[in-house]
């Protein structure tokens, strides 16, 4: 007889606090995990021209807030253990809050309005392992996956610190057990029911009673220490008229209140003036907040901008964030948040003088987030990502070698490895096509020097063959322009799959991948930008006009897309590529190594025209003239959150 959840408990929070202990135990390591910076943004969206505040590089004493893509597993380890740059988060943040997702039925597709057109998503791959993984064995795997992620957020609350963990009515009783276990139950400060609806018509066929709310823990890291800000809410209407009933010369409304009395017994009486009073302390039951609806015609109208919503199913509202984050952090506090979803504790936090670090596995949230800090014209920030997350996956799996690796990834792309010996360990041939395979490692960032080789392999290896497929996991930002510059027929550059390493994770998997023949290894992405113009603007300024040229996708079928969907997006491609841009941003100073965001358009940002579905397509900047040759560096993400870059070098 299989043993009840109950008695399961305790064997998931051994499990989840020894994995968490080895994470702990190799922060030291010299190949520890690491977070590679994609862009510094500097929010200056199209309507204001070029960010004019002053740049700070990265490891500078001064504070950048973050938001970094990415299992949060990995995000934290990473933040524990610092680098060179950037010092260690241990014990620093004074808040934490998180949202994970806490319905095992959710639909976590998500919709693509494209002009004419809209496009149903469903989750990345590796998304869809991570979420697949939380919920395979129902509320156990749920459990298993939050335990060492509990025990790490612990360790990165500060000893005043507090943690708010958002949670469904499946799950709370036994997340409060774990979180009794591993924060010690005396640090338990309360439970919050956040009551954010109230029946309506369209409920009132349930079988049930209607579900109108859901509950938010409370810890500390330690009790006594924590940050605690008593937070009012305002009075109740009835309440200010029945005792407000009284008004100054001013007008001021005030209720008289007795102090005491004299020596003579008379009453002494103050006034309680109503724009002086603090309100009613919060208790732990919010009625006054109401949820955030996903309204895609509010998301498609020009006025979006006056709104909080941006179309993201779990959006938390505002006032939610708000009331957390004034009672538990104070100004300049780090705050935190590793299920970020539409950014919602960044957002606020940003605006209550916080510092943030948001982290979510799913690109959609990352984009989404990233525009919203933009759109409120937020401090500058660090868009990151894991390092080496393939090597990463690659270590869990049950390949010990990288030869192993090469040779699976040969296997499915359809090729042969070479015997040992016979030619290199990372290289395969298809012998009736005279096609050479080389398969980069997980670890390594394919570029030019790689490329190069493989021509030279196919060139000299065995007489020569007729071409030569190179299949890598990671590219330099200039991958695209590479390429181009080899104008080399026979040389093929293709994506590994990103996910792969996820399906990879026991040899049986890959037995099954192999007979499903459903690997699809597909072709880069990239974006070709027309010449840059220059022209006089004043004495001391020139003008750059940038304009972009063109966008190619790769395959379609790379994408998780229905057939039904890919045919749509094939229209939209062969008719307007461009349009399938979601963000654009220029660093007219490039410098080769850090992408500075010193402009941005994005799609929604209606500041400049009406059009919420396209990105504009030319950007003018107005940058100071030097005597040198200028480089730039353009970068676009696609609406599926690809990446692409492209340099340009000016006289």
């Amino acid at each position: 007889m299989p043993e009840s959840l109950l008695e399961e408990i305790p064997k998931i929070v051994k499990k989840g606090k020894k994995e968490a202990q080895i994470i702990l135990d190799g922060l030291s390591k010299n190949n520890k995990i690491s977070l590679q910076t994609n862009e510094i943004v500097l929010p200056s969206k199209d309507s204001s021209g070029l960010f004019k505040g002053r740049i700070k590089d990265i490891g500078s004493e001064e504070w950048f807030n973050r938001i970094i893509y990415g299992d949060n597993l990995l995000a934290m380890q990473a933040l524990l253990a610092g680098d060179e740059k950037i010092s260690s988060m241990r014990g620093k943040f004074d808040l934490i809050y998180i949202d994970p997702p806490f319905d095992s039925k959710a639909d976590y597709r998500t919709k693509v309005s494209l002009p004419d057109v809209e496009i149903e998503q469903r989750p990345t791959v590796i998304e869809q392992f991570a979420y697949s993984d939380t919920w395979k064995d129902g509320t156990a795997s749920y459990l298993q996956m939050m335990v060492p992620r509990l025990v790490l957020l612990r360790e990165l609350l500060s000893d005043q610190g507090n943690l708010y963990l958002h949670i469904g009515i499946q799950t709370s009783h036994y997340i409060k057990i774990i979180l009794d276990e591993i924060f010690g139950k005396n640090n338990f400060v309360e439970e919050i029911i956040w009551a954010y609806g109230s029946p309506s018509g369209g409920r009132a066929r349930s079988p049930k009673l209607v579900k109108i709310h859901e509950y938010i823990l409370h810890y500390s890291k330690n009790y006594k220490n924590r940050i605690s800000n008593r937070v009012y809410l305002p009075y109740d209407p009835k309440y200010v008229k029945d005792w407000f009933k009284h008004k100054d010369e001013d007008g001021r409304k005030y209720q008289r209140r007795m102090r005491g009395r004299d020596e003579k017994g008379n009453v002494i009486w103050v006034k309680q003036y109503l724009d002086e009073s603090k309100g009613v302390p919060a208790s732990t039951v919010w009625t006054d907040i109401k949820q955030v609806y996903a309204d895609p015609r509010a998301y498609k109208s020009s006025q979006k901008k006056h709104s909080e919503i941006l179309n993201y199913d779990t959006q938390k509202p505002e006032k939610l964030l708000q009331r957390i984050i004034k009672a538990s952090s104070n100004e300049n506090s780090i705050i935190g948040d590793f299920f970020a979803g539409s950014g919602t504790t960044g957002a606020v936090g940003e605006k209550l003088g916080r510092k943030w670090i948001l982290s979510d596995i799913g690109k959609p949230a990352c984009m989404v987030t990233r525009k919203r800090l933009i759109d409120q014209d937020s401090n500058p920030f660090l868009f990151q990502s894991i390092g080496d997350y393939q090597k990463e996956q690659y270590e869990k799996s049950e390949f010990r070698t990288i030869r192993d690796l090469a040779h699976v990834v040969i296997h499915l792309y359809g090729a042969v490895p070479f015997p040992n010996k016979e030619g290199p360990s990372n290289a395969g041939y298809i012998k009736q096509s005279r096609t050479l395979v080389v398969v980069d490692s997980p670890s390594k960032m394919t570029g030019y020097n790689t490329l190069r080789r493989a021509q030279e392999f196919r060139n000299s290896f065995a007489g020569g063959w007729k071409k030569v497929v190179v299949l890598g996991w990671n590219f330099v930002s200039d991958i695209g322009q590479i390429i181009s510059s080899f104008n080399d027929k026979n040389l093929e550059v293709l994506v590994i799959p990103p996910d792969l390493l996820d399906m990879l994770k026991s040899k049986a998997k890959y037995r099954k991948l192999i007979d499903s023949g459903r690997i699809k290894f597909s072709s880069l992405q990239y974006l070709t930008v027309k010449p840059v113009r220059k022209a006089d603007y004043d004495k001391n300024n020139h003008k750059l006009i940038v304009e972009l040229d063109n966008y190619v996708l790769l395959s379609p079928d790379a994408l998780p897309l229905d057939d039904k969907n890919k045919a749509k997006l094939e229209k939209v491609i062969s008719e307007d590529p461009v349009s399938l841009i979601e963000y654009w941003s220029i660093d007219p100073d490039y410098d080769g190594e850090v992408f500075r965001s010193k402009w941005q358009d994005y799609r929604q940002n209606v500041a400049n025209d009406d059009d919420p579905f396209r990105v504009v397509r030319k950007a003018e900047l107005i940058v100071p003239k030097e005597k040198r040759k200028r480089k730039i560096c353009v970068k676009a993400v696609d609406v599926f959150g690809f990446e692409s870059v492209s340099e340009i070098e000016v006289e």
